[in-house]
């Protein structure tokens, strides 16, 4: 997969009322090649890519038929699913609003919402196959909470794809630094063949994120 690097570098100017973090964004987000590549290629963010490599080290996308995206804004994930797996049926949900996809049912409701799981597999109209969550918390600035938080979201995005996969399914995930903690970990390789995780390339390298993958799910029995 090819990845545009030509150009010269291009820089920001701090300007007024810009914080140095907002223009060191902005310097980044100017010369990031998987940037320009998701706009050469009509993927709405970089992070397409992400789980583009991800299926091709590990085979998640093409073979799929029934696909739940969690945190799918803005919608980059769903893009690759349509691309790779056409005929797949897609249902995802965010917090955000999300621009409609073309063959994609979108909830903007909050996944840790009670209502929410039914309302998925309802809309999906049986048991996905494919579980994506790239959900992570709103950070706070505070290290441990921010970290809390998001491994509370990847808890539940767990239980759910237990309580709902096809024999056979495959789960994705976001987790931070450190990865599946331990309690998680283990419910994960009660029920899947493999686990395992990942940083794909188009991660950034300063960035604390991992995925979780687990693949081949084995039974439907209570999550313990």
């Amino acid at each position: 997969m090819s990845r545009g690097r030509s150009g010269s570098k291009q820089r920001v100017k701090t300007a007024k009322g810009r914080k140095i973090g907002s223009t060191r964004w902005l310097e980044r987000q100017l010369n990031d090649p998987y940037v320009k590549q998701a706009k050469a290629e009509g993927y709405r963010s970089r992070a397409a890519y992400k789980l583009l490599e991800l299926d091709e080290r590990f085979k998640l996308v093409r073979k799929a038929k029934l696909v739940v995206d969690l945190g799918i804004a803005p919608g980059g994930w769903a893009q690759v699913v349509r691309k790779y797996a056409p005929k797949a049926a897609i249902v995802g949900i965010d917090l955000l609003e999300v621009d409609a996809i073309e063959g994609v049912t979108i909830f903007q409701m909050d996944f840790m919402d009670d209502a929410a799981p039914d309302l998925l597999i309802e809309t999906l109209g049986d048991k996905p196959d494919l579980i994506l969550s790239d959900m992570a918390a709103n950070t706070v600035g505070h290290q441990q909470t921010d970290h809390l938080r998001t491994m509370g979201l990847v808890e539940a995005a767990a239980y759910f794809a237990v309580e709902n996969l096809q024999k056979g399914g495959n789960f994705v995930a976001k987790v931070l630094a450190g990865g599946t903690d331990n309690e998680l970990l283990t419910l994960l390789k009660k029920h899947f063949e493999v686990v395992k995780h990942a940083k794909p390339p188009a991660s950034r390298k300063g960035s604390s994120e991992w995925y979780v993958i687990a693949q081949g799910f084995k039974d439907n029995e209570e999550p313990s």
